[in-house]
């Protein structure tokens, strides 16, 4: 059984750039073909793509956040990273750790919250 398990700070100041990691067990992120995306839900909208990262570590991400987002992987303890800069409150959200690429995730972390507040 996949479990992904999301970390990091829940409230970030505008500007500042937001990171979060995802801890994967039960299942290697170097596995043929397996993908492993982030997405988030901010208050009162749908579900949003931000950007996944590859089995082989090659990295895709949404056009409309691409310039701000960063993913990256530490192979060695089964972790792969969001980095979103330049946060304003609008980036305010639940945010997700998912194995998938997007369009068809078949494992989620329990979400955690991220408010972007001074």
């Amino acid at each position: 059984q996949v479990q992904l398990q999301e970390s990091g700070p829940g409230l970030v100041k505008p500007s500042q750039t937001l990171s979060l990691t995802c801890t994967v067990s039960g299942g290697s992120i170097t596995t043929s073909y397996y993908a492993w995306s982030w997405i988030r839900q901010s208050p009162g909208k749908g579900l949003e793509w931000m950007g996944v990262i590859v089995y082989d570590g090659s990295t895709y991400y949404s056009p409309s956040l691409k310039s701000r987002t960063s993913i990256s992987r530490d192979t060695s303890k089964n972790q792969f990273s969001l980095q979103l800069s330049s946060v304003t409150p609008e980036d305010t959200a639940v945010y997700y750790c998912a194995r998938g690429d997007g369009s068809n995730c078949d494992y989620w972390g329990q979400g955690t919250q991220v408010t972007v507040s001074s």
